[in-house]
């Protein structure tokens, strides 16, 4: 069956963030005394909520995690977002299923208010019913919550008209939290390991892919 409701993650999946955020991610860790100079090994940002990985990747205590965030914050809500770029096609891609009558979202753990400023210096806003992301103090940071949150805003629906499409297990495993499908992206950030290891519905390899399967 065709979905109604297509939610997609933001970074990883419709856009291309990895200069904004690993450097934005460096400028913090750089406050916090810690060096690091090859920007590659801070891919594994790119995805899950900040406090998350500053706590796995770095072992940052609670009030660590804080001021790196905020570090992070300075730095990419004034240059960061904006280093980033669209996926090639996706422009096309979101003309075509609008026009199909499919309702768009967005389900991010990046904060909306970072999410809606990048949706619009793209000039995709406009495509998207709901913007979802987390709050700045943190909460509502976990995909699954997002989804929820979402999912929430339209009762009247079945969870069958709702698909979930992202590069990171994080994705797939809230849309598995929150009884919908998914489709993981292997164009993204998540390895092919992790995605195919979280059981997405759906794997797909690029945007073109990804087209034929929600509109098929």
């Amino acid at each position: 069956m065709r979905y109604q409701y297509i939610l997609f993650d933001l970074d990883g999946t419709l856009s291309d963030p990895k200069d904004g955020i690993t450097k934005s991610v460096q400028y913090a860790l750089q406050k916090m005394g810690i060096s690091i100079d090859n920007l590659d090994e801070l891919e594994g940002f790119i995805g899950p909520p900040l406090h998350v990985s500053f706590a796995e990747q770095y072992h940052l205590n609670e009030e660590e995690i804080i001021k790196a965030v905020n570090f992070y914050r300075e730095r990419f809500r004034v240059k960061g977002m904006y280093e980033n770029t669209l996926y090639p096609n996706i422009y096309r891609v979101l003309e075509h299923m609008k026009k199909s009558n499919v309702t768009l979202l967005v389900a991010t753990s990046k904060p909306t208010v970072f999410a809606e400023e990048i949706l619009k210096y793209f000039q995709i806003e406009h495509y998207f019913e709901l913007i979802i992301g987390s709050e700045l103090d943190g909460s509502r940071s976990s995909k699954t919550e997002i989804i929820q949150y979402i999912l929430d805003q339209y009762p009247e629906s079945s969870k069958h008209e709702f698909i979930m499409v992202g590069d990171r297990k994080h994705d797939i495993i809230g849309a598995h939290n929150t009884q919908i499908d998914s489709i993981g992206v292997t164009y993204g950030y998540g390895s092919n390991e992790e995605i195919i290891a979280s059981r997405p519905t759906y794997l797909v390899h690029s945007v073109e892919d990804l087209q034929r399967i929600l509109l098929k």
